[in-house]
């Protein structure tokens, strides 16, 4: 056993989306959550600039003595995670991909689209996802830059995301992978525009298993504390602000890296 917290880390508010499904899986889980707001969005960067802004999050966690490292946030992963694994051995790192598995398990009519940001979009690690998990299925694999910084901002996100979801709604999908944690936050609006008939998947139930089974293989399940921290490198007022229309309880401190 071993009560030491877990560490999410993503760009802003979307990896909420992970945070919530782990704290459902994990209950007696403590975790410490950190949003690079001060750097979002983290879509339109290079993957150098990218593991840069990744290795100071994980060094960061790193010193508050977390037991597993979760990165909250696709276009990381599909960047850095390999990266960030070699150049932090001592501690499990869990990243965060499209479902396109399930997806194209679950689509009827072999229609699947995918919504992400477009650097995911464009990386080779989700074009090989969809090689190997997607044969048989005509995929729409679309990124939009977009949506995050109105997420991020609390703005409203109505027009833009009608507009992006036209390229699904003509191909006539019948799922929907939402390949950012942010897209979650707003998945009520995504349905809504889509319609019922859409399944909409994302990755936080999958990825909140996959914690609860590397904490179980290394025998650091917490037996009974629970904490759960929050850090900002932007605007903490912002952040609390966003934090709270989205119908989360807690607030955030801010932080310099």
């Amino acid at each position: 056993m071993d009560n030491k917290p877990i560490g999410i880390f993503d760009s802003g508010v979307g990896g909420l989306s992970i945070y919530k499904e782990i704290v459902r899986e994990l209950p007696l889980e403590s975790t410490i959550y950190i949003a690079d707001s001060k750097n979002i969005p983290y879509g339109t960067k290079t993957p150098k600039e990218i593991h840069k802004l990744a290795r100071k999050l994980v060094q960061f966690l790193l010193k508050k003595n977390v037991k597993l490292i979760v990165v909250a946030c696709n276009t990381i992963t599909v960047s850095s995670l390999d990266k960030l694994r070699r150049e932090f051995p001592q501690i499990p790192i869990v990243g965060t991909v499209p479902v396109i598995k399930t997806a194209s398990k679950s689509s009827k009519d072999k229609k699947i689209g995918i919504l992400s940001t477009v650097r995911t979009a464009e990386s080779q690690y989700q074009k090989n996802l969809i090689k190997k998990f997607a044969r048989g299925n005509k995929v729409l694999n679309i990124g939009t830059d977009k949506l995050v910084p109105l997420i991020e901002s609390g703005r409203n996100v109505d027009l833009v995301l009608k507009e992006e979801l036209k390229p699904f709604i003509n191909s006539q999908v019948d799922v929907l992978a939402l390949g950012c944690t942010h897209f979650p936050l707003i998945k009520n609006k995504i349905q809504g525009i889509l319609g019922s008939k859409v399944l909409i998947l994302d990755s936080g139930p999958a990825i909140a298993r996959q914690v609860r089974r590397v904490l179980t293989n290394n025998n650091i399940l917490s037996s009974s504390k629970k904490d759960y921290i929050f850090y900002t490198t932007g605007d903490n007022t912002s952040f609390n602000k966003i934090f709270k229309s989205i119908g989360y309880n807690g607030k955030a401190r801010k932080v310099s890296l």
